[in-house]
């Protein structure tokens, strides 16, 4: 089941799981922490880890909850030089069989208003990948701008040359003074 959009499968047959629920814990092998890096666009991928709580119920939905960490290495935002960080992610998500998210949302509210709350995830087949589940945590819990500790954003300004401003094609335009405008001839 994995696949280039999807390199950590971890695949757990719903049927499978017992009415007291069921722990995983999982870690992502170095091929698969590649593929992860490529497909998040990060420099690279160290180590990740889940750890889940699978607990089903008699309405036929199962709840997820864990926890998600990995070691990454992204782009610096204003060096463009390698940052290592650390990203510790909670997850707490509820699948529904398919036909249950469909009639959901055919209760949807008169005003069009969906539940203010996660929408539930769909049980695939029969299976819920709580690989993928892991590795959509660890994106969320990327940090969005990455900054090395001591990076300093500092624009290059030049104040030697006074005709570099934005201003400058508005003075090269600018007629002597003196002059008139040319008129627009008569028809």
């Amino acid at each position: 089941m994995a696949s280039e959009d999807n390199p950590w499968s971890v695949p757990v047959v719903v049927l499978q799981i017992p009415e007291t629920g069921l722990h995983r814990d999982i870690a992502a092998t170095a091929p698969q922490c590649e593929a992860i890096s490529a497909l998040g666009g990060l420099r690279g991928v160290a180590e990740a880890t889940a750890s889940f709580d699978l607990k089903p119920f008699a309405d036929g939905r199962v709840q997820v909850t864990g926890r998600v960490r990995a070691k990454v290495t992204q782009t610096c935002v204003v060096t463009l030089d390698p940052v290592d960080n650390l990203v510790d992610e909670a997850v707490d998500l509820t699948f529904l069989p398919p036909e249950q998210i469909r009639e959901m949302a055919d209760s949807v509210d008169d005003d069009g208003e969906p539940d203010p709350g996660d929408p539930p995830e769909a049980i695939e087949r029969g299976l819920i990948d709580i690989g993928r589940v892991a590795t959509d945590a660890l994106f969320l819990g990327l940090d969005p701008y990455p900054r090395k500790p001591d990076a300093v954003f500092e624009p290059i300004v030049d104040r030697d040359d006074p005709d570099m401003n934005p201003f400058a094609a508005l003075k090269a335009l600018q007629l002597p003074t003196g002059t008139a405008a040319p008129r627009k001839p008569k028809r």
